[in-house]
């Protein structure tokens, strides 16, 4: 284990939680757009996205730590990937009717995003946390080397 796998595994996790909310301020800008795609002919509303968190797996040293984890009792993470986003096919698109907007069909109602607000900022909030959280223990783990590096005076 090197004295900076702490500061690497921290760095992930504030990597992965950057993109979290940028991809939550994408939503959050496209909340009203109702020409997200181009399919078959017609504009789709903008889909919510979403990212998906993993524990980062490099190939040959994740199956040594694995490995090694099986000897000792003391196994160490090697950090957190984005290892994909995704968009939300499963929450159906709003339907509003207001006849007077160009994207209005037949009937006169408007499909747009099935971006929450509400639920958007609860995520910006939960993703702002784990930044926080994480910037906490890299200034913690900074303190302790700096503290390290104090011994040989």
């Amino acid at each position: 284990m090197s004295i900076f796998h702490s500061m690497n595994t921290t760095s992930s996790a504030l990597t992965s939680q950057r993109l979290r909310m940028d991809v939550i301020s994408s939503n959050m800008a496209n909340v009203d757009t109702t020409r997200g795609k181009f399919i078959n002919g017609e504009w789709e509303p903008y889909r919510r996205k979403t990212v998906t968190l993993q524990a980062k797996d490099n190939a040959f040293s994740g199956f040594l730590n694995q490995a090694r984890a099986s000897l000792d009792s003391n196994s160490y993470g090697n950090g957190v990937k984005v290892t994909r986003i995704n968009e939300d096919n499963e929450t159906p698109f709003k339907t509003v009717y207001d006849p007077k907007h160009p994207d209005a069909n037949e009937d006169g109602y408007v499909q747009l995003p099935n971006v929450d607000p509400l639920r958007e900022m609860v995520d910006l909030i939960s993703a702002t946390r784990s930044y926080e959280a994480n910037v906490t223990v890299l200034n913690a783990t900074k303190g302790m080397l700096m503290k390290s590096l104090e011994i040989g005076k």
